[in-house]
Formats: C-alpha cells, sequence, structure tokens
C-alpha cells in the first residue's frame, strides 16, 4: 500500500520514504516549537541558547524539504 505524502523533497536528497515520514514528524515539531516560542516568548524573553537550536533545526529542515 503507498502512503500519502504530505512532503517534498529538495533535489539530491536521497533517503527512503519511511525514514522521511519520521524525520518529516520531527520537523513539524521543531516548527511548531519555534512558532509557539515567537507568539508566546518576547525575544527579550526567548533564551538565545533556545532561539539558536531552533534556528539551526529549521535551517537543517530547509536543506532536506523542499517548501511545497
Amino acid at each position: 500500500m503507498t502512503k500519502a505524502k504530505d512532503w517534498k523533497l529538495q533535489p539530491g536528497i536521497k533517503i527512503d520514504d519511511d525514514t522521511a515520514a519520521e524525520v518529516h514528524k520531527i520537523a513539524l515539531a521543531l516548527k511548531s516549537l519555534a512558532l509557539y516560542a515567537t507568539l508566546e516568548l518576547d525575544q527579550d524573553e526567548c533564551p538565545e541558547d533556545l532561539k539558536q537550536v531552533v534556528d539551526a533545526g529549521v535551517a537543517a529542515i530547509d536543506n532536506v524539504f523542499a517548501e511545497e
């Protein structure tokens, strides 16, 4: 049975569908954390180390998944 995909890999990225689906779940969780931190915390309240980790994670995600 074929799984429905709601993600698209960047050109040149080669990973199997099951692994990509799991990475996509992590990517969505990280983007949700970034959105939550942006909405709930003022920039002054957001710890710099959290901001750097989230920004680095989102950048890594963008290297793997293409915008749809």
